[in-house]
């Protein structure tokens, strides 16, 4: 019999992903965990591996379709096996919605057990939580019954008929699978354009002023906007800048470059400025720290006894940050490989999601494309945020004489409600000790 095999919850909240390429066809014979497909989710690419041994019968989407969890992704079989047909989308989204009804949702309402609602109907179900939705997003038992309905449309769709007066069983549907459009609603009480117009319009591609661009904001980006929107409104950021001077490391680090070349290893400054940084926060815990409150509002300053460093990484799809896991305990060199291995991943989408989870501090770099200062937007929840600037020869006076050095910019971003300026400024004046006199750091490798 042949194996519908569906969208799973690849965990983080997730509900939804864009099908980005598809790794196989229909005729392919595939083996158990090959990868059918990468798929785009709000927080990084996925690579989607078969469950089983068979043959690709069908794929029931295309690239670029959004697909949900729970969808029928591809159906397996074997040698003379046909796929069952789906009549349409009703038939794919009330299956999807049905079976979350049976197996078990949460909300704010708790848990809709088994033996409350697999045997009652989804309108019946609906009725049921009715009283406690009224603040939240539809369940997804009160979208699959709008969806068997006379009409197709979405939830806020229907509300705006509502809100007019419209009839929706008297409208010409004119969105893709027969769904009424708010376009369509629109026309029907003359306060709108048709659909062909609304493409037509879409269409166009210049203002009052001049030739424009559009690009939706969409997966991975969408993320970063609504994070860095979180953190700049929830958090009071306040920046310290400072310099290090790192002619003394760039002579170690020329030596010990030639000996990570032998072993296949990029050596760069990033790994000593972790290192640095890590010795820093044992001594300065609460830049190591997160706020967290309770449903009581109760507040509390939680200050982790780990050390897992987020590593900006710019991406096509824009800044990721994986994170090197208990950075403490791991050699210069093996934060190098490290650092070049999750940053590789991360650029050609095939970074695991538990390489993005569990950060503890964050550093970017924007020194590496030329900036000499910036001030950085702390990886919420987190307390603080390092940003690197672009090291350069500087003149600098020591002990009365003009010398030229390698200098670097330094900027710290923290919560201030954390911690004030006089602890940042003692973290980043130990961070600069260690870098000033690297041979603190060279003890571990």
């Amino acid at each position: 019999m042949a194996y519908e095999f569906k969208f799973p919850d690849v965990g983080e909240g997730i509900t939804e992903g864009e099908i980005v390429k598809w790794k196989v066809k229909v005729g392919d014979n595939i083996k158990e965990d090959d990868t059918l497909a990468d798929i785009e989710t709000d927080k990084a690419v996925v690579q989607i591996p078969s469950p089983v041994d068979g043959i690709v019968l069908k794929l029931n989407f295309n690239e670029g379709e959004t697909v949900h969890v729970g969808d029928v992704l591809v159906v397996i079989g074997q040698k003379g096996e046909a796929a069952p047909e789906e009549k349409n989308l009703e038939d794919r989204v009330v299956k999807r919605d049905a079976e979350t009804v049976k197996k078990g949702s949460v909300g704010v309402v708790g848990d809709l057990e088994d033996a409350d609602y697999v045997d009652k109907n989804i309108k019946e179900a609906r009725e049921e939580i009715r009283p406690a939705v009224n603040k939240r997003e539809e369940s997804s038992v009160e979208k699959a019954d709008k969806i068997v309905g006379k009409v197709l449309a979405m939830p806020k769709v229907r509300k705006f008929a509502e809100e007019i007066g419209a009839d929706l069983t008297k409208l010409n549907a004119t969105g893709k699978h027969g769904q009424i459009t708010e376009s369509d609603v629109r026309v029907s009480s003359g306060s709108g354009t048709s659909e062909v117009e609304k493409n037509v319009k879409h269409v166009r591609k210049y203002d009052n002023y001049g030739y424009v661009e559009r690009a939706p904001l969409k997966g991975i980006r969408k993320t970063i906007a609504r994070n860095m929107t979180r953190s700049a409104t929830e958090i009071p950021h306040v920046s310290h800048i400072d310099r290090a001077d790192l002619t003394k490391l760039s002579e170690i680090r020329s030596v010990e470059k030639e000996k990570a070349e032998k072993e296949g290893i990029k050596l760069t400054y990033l790994p000593f400025i972790v290192k640095a940084i890590v010795a820093a926060l044992k001594e300065h815990p609460t830049l190591n720290s997160v706020l967290e409150s309770d449903e009581f509002g109760n507040e509390e300053i939680v200050m982790r006894k780990y050390y897992n460093i987020g590593i900006a990484v710019d991406t096509s799809d824009g800044l990721m940050v994986p994170v090197i896991k208990s950075a403490d305990k791991k050699s210069i060199l093996d934060i190098a490989k490290e650092i070049a291995d999750l940053a590789d991943k991360a650029r050609n989408k095939n970074i695991n999601l538990s390489d993005m989870k569990g950060g503890t501090f964050t550093i970017t770099n924007y020194g590496s494309l030329g900036g000499m200062f910036g001030t950085p937007i702390i990886n919420y929840p987190e307390a603080a945020i390092v940003g690197l600037g672009r090291m350069k020869d500087e003149a600098t006076v020591i002990d009365g004489k003009v010398a030229i050095r390698k200098i670097i910019y330094l900027t710290l971003s923290f919560d201030h409600r954390i911690l004030d300026g006089a602890e940042a400024a003692k973290f980043m004046n130990k961070v600069i000790d260690y870098l000033e006199d690297p041979d603190l750091l060279l003890v571990e490798m």
